[in-house]
């Protein structure tokens, strides 16, 4: 096991960060504020093939892992420049169509996910459903050689910049009646898709929506790979969620760090930098030490999942988000503090970023369910749930 990053990532992480950081986070935020949109970098790092990188070569990809992907999606957030889309269409759709769509499915999808010109959101979460995916009521069933799906869900993100969106639903199994995962791709033309926005008190490029779906007809081959595999492919792109997600905290996390100990070697108030005070310089000793740490277990995580150990991914992409999640909460909230007031003033580019870090608790996964799956299959508790 090596702790060194191969020189080719680090390579692709110098050039993403350089990227990112040639937009910055006073254009993301810019953009964010005023309802737009991240395409212009998008389409570059598309171009750049940054966004392809985990697409199998055969379909104009890097032929990469999971790792490169998520080193990607952290350098350009610690470049101020977050694009939550990344999570998504890269991470979970292309990964479940790589590694269980069908040949056709392929070919359609992958050349344009290796260039970023597809955008695919993702759509689990139902309103009445939350962490509970037994509970999903979003169906199809067959009519013909078609499908006919009737659902809702809830806080799907960029659906507005999606082309399509990866659909969870459930399926009748002929032999005992009882419903089963199953994943369609559905194009957000499709007669009978409807989405609303959700207004949120974040500042972000990347916007929540309700989606609807009544008697939405599609072929037969909107169903990605097999009806009984279902549930593995769910797990096949809900494990880089979690890595991506990780990835996505800790680079937040860079970003406010660096810009705490920037500010607390600049600023002077009692003849010295308050970064020689150790009620500054402590606290953001204790950030750098949890963010390694995090960033120690995503790397494992998508070393694991990138070697074809689902299970061991599992665990581990469960602990990387939870770890990840604390230290860019902590990140966020010290850099706020050593800035004092300049801390909720938009000029320094923090505050905004406090409600964002908070989500990282709550999805793609709640800390509270990452610590139930810790406690049942790391420590071999009984289920509490």
């Amino acid at each position: 096991m090596s702790f060194t990053e191969s020189e080719e990532r680090q390579a692709l992480r110098k050039a993403v960060g350089d990227l990112g950081r040639r937009y910055g986070h006073e254009w993301y935020t810019k953009l964010a504020r005023g309802g737009g949109k991240t395409t212009e970098l998008w389409d570059e790092a598309g171009r750049l093939g940054y966004l392809g990188v985990s697409v199998p070569e055969e379909y104009g990809g890097g032929g990469a892992g999971i790792g490169d992907l998520a080193a990607v999606c952290e350098e350009l957030c610690a470049a101020g420049t977050p694009m939550l889309l990344m999570v998504v269409s890269p991470a979970i759709c292309a990964t479940v169509i790589a590694r269980y769509g069908t040949d056709e499915q392929k070919t359609r999808w992958l050349p344009r996910f290796a260039t970023g010109e597809l955008r695919m959101s993702f759509a689990i979460t139902e309103p009445d459903a939350g962490s509970n995916s037994h509970r999903i009521t979003t169906t199809a069933r067959r009519d013909g050689s078609d499908w006919i799906l009737n659902g809702r869900k809830v806080f799907i993100s960029g659906v507005d910049e999606a082309e399509a969106v990866l659909v969870v639903g459930r399926t009748e199994e002929a032999k005992t009646g009882k419903l089963k995962p199953a994943l369609f791709v559905v194009p957000t033309d499709t007669p009978g898709f409807e989405y609303r926005q959700i207004e949120m008190d974040l500042i972000s490029a990347d916007k929540q929506f309700q989606l609807f779906l009544d008697d939405v007809r599609l072929p037969y081959d909107a169903l990605v790979g097999s009806e009984d595999a279902a549930l593995a492919q769910l797990f096949a792109g809900l494990n880089p969620e979690r890595i991506m997600g990780a990835s996505f905290s800790v680079g937040v996390a860079r970003y406010a760090l660096d810009k705490g100990v920037a500010y607390a070697r600049e600023r002077s108030v009692w003849k010295a930098p308050i970064g020689s005070h150790q009620g500054l310089a402590h606290p953001l000793a204790q950030v750098k030490i949890e963010l390694e740490l995090a960033k120690l277990m995503t790397q494992k995580a998508a070393a694991l999942y990138d070697s074809g150990d689902d299970f061991g991914a599992g665990e581990a992409a469960n602990m990387a988000k939870y770890a990840a999640a604390e230290a860019a909460i902590k990140a966020v909230d010290t850099a706020v503090q050593v800035h004092g007031g300049n801390g909720l003033a938009s000029e320094y580019g923090l505050g905004s970023l406090l409600g964002a870090v908070r989500v990282g608790r709550i999805a793609p996964v709640s800390r509270e369910m990452v610590l139930n799956f810790v406690a049942q299959h790391s420590l071999g508790l009984p289920k509490s749930y």
